[in-house]
C-alpha cells in the first residue's frame, strides 16, 4: 500500500537541513532504487523552485511500504527525524487516483 509522510520542520532548520541532507537522500535511496517511491521532496517555504534563505517547511514521501507499521518504523530511523529536522511526522494511507 502507499503510504504519505508528511513531515514538518522544527523551526529555523535552514542550518540543519543541509547538513543532515546527503545522509536522508542516502537512506531514502534503497527505496528509489526497489521502485517504491512515487514522489519525494521538500516544502519550500516561499512559493519558489530555489526559495534561498528562506528555506523550506518540511518534507512529503508517498512510497510503497508492507504496513502502516513499517511505513513508521521507516520514517523513525530517517536521518531528519532522528537528528530533530523534522518537529513531527504524519502518515497516512493513500489510494493513487492519477496518473
Amino acid at each position: 500500500m502507499l503510504y504519505a509522510i508528511i513531515a514538518r520542520d522544527v523551526p529555523n532548520s535552514g542550518r540543519l537541513r543541509p547538513r543532515v541532507r546527503p545522509r536522508h537522500l542516502e537512506y531514502l535511496r534503497p527505496l528509489v532504487d526497489q521502485g517504491r517511491v512515487v514522489f519525494a521532496g521538500p516544502h519550500p517555504a516561499i512559493d519558489s523552485p530555489d526559495p534561498g534563505p528562506a528555506g523550506f517547511t518540511g518534507s512529503l514521501i508517498i512510497a510503497e511500504f508492507d504496513s502502516l507499521e513499517k511505513a513508521q518504523a521507516w520514517s523513525a530511523r530517517d536521518p531528519y527525524v532522528v537528528e530533530g529536522v523534522f518537529a513531527e511526522v504524519e502518515i497516512k494511507p493513500v489510494l493513487q487516483a492519477a496518473p
